[in-house]
């Protein structure tokens, strides 16, 4: 965990893929193509999945990606297919200790906003599995519907303009140090979340629930 410095903190920002909800894109890619391929697959040394999932994260379309893989690496054009037809099953649940902690700075009054990585296609899914994202936060940006993406600066400044506050008084949340760097680059309090098992809760800023209270 790191932070950038203490700060009058008035909201809080969460990612939510890993922070939120459990994201395991093995298992969407296996209901496709089987537990050992979607392994090797995601193990590849020549297709890098990380980058294949920004491009749709950033705004392109599913159909461009998957053409692109039939172009470049058809042997690994089944593999990519599978995790898009199978998305839901990727969405394994609510990460426990931390929708717990939502939910408590929810009813405190704590201004709270969700910052995702996530294709604008696809996050359809999330508030229809996940009921708390519309219930608890006050909104969620979502890099594909805005055609940014984490670690951009300007992904930063948009949340923290809808939510109505300075960026040095929100702190962030993410599980990924390059999206804690670009938080902390904008101006925000970031913090690198390591698991619901470290509670969260004790990484808000003292005194941010008394303030709410």
């Amino acid at each position: 965990m790191s932070s950038s410095g203490p700060g009058p903190t008035r909201g809080v920002v969460w990612d939510l893929g890993n922070v939120l909800v459990d994201w395991q894109p093995h298992a969407a890619i296996a209901a496709g193509v089987g537990e050992d391929e979607a392994r090797r697959f995601l193990a590849a040394e020549d297709f890098d999945f990380v980058a294949f999932n920004h491009g749709p994260d950033s705004g392109g379309s599913w159909a461009e990606a998957e053409d692109d893989v039939r172009r470049t690496h058809a042997h690994w054009a089944e593999h990519a297919l599978a995790y898009r037809a199978n998305f839901e099953l990727s969405l394994a649940g609510e990460v426990p200790g931390s929708v717990d902690l939502v939910r408590e700075l929810h009813a405190a009054g704590v201004p709270q906003w969700g910052l995702t990585n996530w294709s604008h296609e696809l996050w359809p899914h999330a508030p229809r599995l996940f009921p708390f994202l519309d219930e608890l936060l006050d909104g969620v940006v979502v890099s594909g519907t805005e055609g940014l993406a984490k670690p951009d600066p300007r992904i930063y400044a948009l949340v923290a303009e809808r939510a109505g506050l300075p960026p040095a008084e929100l702190v962030f949340f993410d599980d990924k140090r390059v999206n804690v760097d670009g938080a902390a680059t904008a101006g925000l309090d970031s913090i690198v979340f390591t698991g619901a098992e470290q509670a969260p809760r004790d990484q808000i800023p003292t005194g941010l629930l008394a303030e709410y209270s």
